[in-house]
């Protein structure tokens, strides 16, 4: 598919948003876009896959099987293969095409089977493999929710509108990559979320962001065993990594019940196997759910300066992910406690990129003890990079992404790079955005660890510590720009110069003022 037609189906999907805006808010239509969306994708996938399962057989078109023994073995060849099963009468096409019908002469009211195909989807997985995944997914998808209309009948409307326009969208599964419904599927969280304010943050990470953070992790390798987010949002970030190299396992963990739900849809949107992801709903510091296991990659825009129990849960003094420290994160400031939590999971022979704020570089007290522990007892801190400001929906405080592994090749150093001078990003609209040169540049600097006049310094741990493991990017990137020296005779030739001028124009003004026979002004 080119660039141009994926901009089509991009822009197809949005128009589905600008169908609904000013009838519900953005909040609430955002769900009901996304979860019919992925409703017709498991549709489609249903109908393709039973016609490859039909091939030779006398019926060969799945809408048309009527035949039980026939739909019996799809379903088990289904459940195998997709997770899920859908009957002929239940495909999104159908439901499309009664809700499109005369108004004249026959019903077009779908809510009820609509909510019963939903039921069903999830229902086809009890007592399978896939059932953990598809598990309660469509649970945001209230079609008696008066918050897309106050009666039946208008709520009957406005769910038909977004299912006949869908219809009309080709999807193309056939044809194209997997991945090119599903980054049309991320086009679409990321202009939700670049209109949701403060709470964008929750569920989606800026995609040059991710961009940087995938490319990092993946240093020196074509293949990742596993890759864990444990603030996983949307999915995008664990995504992203299988975009620089092929990714056997997905792990993530989501606080967010609709976000998590998300999660779980955008996976299986890129036609990751519900076997090869998994995704869980808990707090990550209270309630880990991967502590077993160790990950090659480990990506992660956690919820910046969170508060969370600290010292006040005495388990935590025991917890492994914190208590080598000697010290727990602040209950105000949760930052600490993700890194570590991080740290733990990460293999030997991982990498974990995560974005925090500026904070975790220099304050003091526990924060303090914790990264000096990290620095000079673990040595794990690999690089420090400073992003922009105002690059992250809902916030705009400066960040920077901090690489960590436990076996380091460079190990007597920790390069510095700041990529947050203006000539580093452009403006749009009112975010700052980073181009892929500067994306490019970020990654090449980390890998190749040297130092570049005003972008970045390669520095020994010996300055780190005479530094007081003070990780403040100015005091070792100077970016301070000379001004160059005033020329004094200069600027008094130039004062000299104007006040003639300012003389003769007065002697002027003076003069119309004489002819006007009024006074001056001056």
């Amino acid at each position: 598919m080119s660039e141009d037609q994926k901009k089509v189906l991009e822009s197809q999907l949005w128009g589905i948003a600008n169908l609904l805006r000013g009838k519900i808010s953005a909040d609430d239509y955002r769900d009901y876009i996304l979860g019919f969306i992925f409703y017709k994708y498991l549709s489609e996938k249903q109908a393709l896959y039973a016609n490859e399962l039909l091939e030779g057989e006398k019926v060969t078109d799945y809408k048309k099987v009527t035949d039980q023994e026939t739909l019996t073995a799809i379903k088990e060849e289904s459940l195998l293969k997709l997770g899920y099963f859908l009957e002929p009468a239940q495909l999104f096409s159908v439901l499309a095409a009664k809700g499109n019908a005369d108004t004249e002469s026959e019903s077009n009211y779908i809510l009820e089977d609509l909510q019963s195909v939903l039921n069903h989807i999830e229902q086809s997985t009890m007592g399978t493999e896939s059932e953990e995944d598809f598990n309660a997914l469509f649970e945001d998808l209230d079609l008696n929710s008066t918050k897309i209309g106050r009666t039946v009948s208008a709520r009957n409307e406005i769910i038909v509108k977004i299912l006949i326009y869908l219809d009309k969208i080709d999807f193309k599964l056939e044809d194209l990559d997997a991945d090119v419904l599903g980054d049309a599927y991320e086009y679409l969280i990321a202009k939700f979320a670049a209109g949701a304010g403060k709470s964008a943050g929750e569920f989606y990470t800026p995609q040059q962001v991710s961009k940087i953070l995938a490319k990092i992790v993946t240093t020196g390798k074509s293949k990742i065993k596993s890759v864990y987010d444990p603030t996983c949002g949307s999915g995008s970030l664990l995504l992203r990594v299988a975009k620089e190299a092929s990714v056997s396992e997905f792990y993530g963990q989501e606080l967010n019940r609709t976000t998590f739900n998300l999660a779980r849809m955008n996976m299986i949107l890129h036609d990751v196997h519900f076997s090869d992801f998994n995704i869980m709903q808990e707090d990550t510091l209270e309630n880990p759910q991967h502590l077993d296991k160790r990950f090659e990659a480990v990506v992660a825009n956690p919820p910046f300066s969170a508060h969370w129990k600290s010292n006040d849960n005495p388990l935590f003094n025991t917890d492994e992910r914190f208590s080598q420290y000697g010290r727990l994160a602040p209950k105000t400031k949760a930052d600490y406690a993700f890194l570590t939590h991080m740290l733990y999971q990460l293999a030997d022979n991982g990498i974990m990129a995560s974005v925090f704020p500026h904070g975790v570089l220099f304050r003091g007290a526990a924060e303090g003890h914790i990264r000096e522990y990290i620095i000079k007892e673990m040595n794990a801190l690999d690089a420090v990079i400073g992003l922009p400001a105002n690059i992250f929906y809902g916030t705009s405080i400066p960040t920077c992404i901090l690489v960590l592994k436990k076996c380091r090749e460079a190990d007597d150093n920790i390069v510095f790079i700041d990529a947050s001078g203006d000539d580093h990003f452009v403006k749009e609209g009112n975010q700052n955005v980073l181009r892929d040169e500067d994306v490019e540049q970020i990654v090449n600097t980390y890998r190749i660890r040297e130092t570049i006049d005003k972008y970045s310094y390669v520095a020994s741990l010996a300055e780190i510590a005479e530094n007081d493991y003070n990780l403040n990017i100015p005091r070792y990137v100077d970016i301070f720009e000379e001004e160059e020296p005033v020329d004094l005779d200069a600027v008094s030739a130039e004062l000299k110069e104007i006040e003639t001028d300012l003389q003769s124009t007065n002697e002027i003004i003076a003069g119309f003022c004489a002819e006007l026979n009024i006074s001056t002004p001056f």
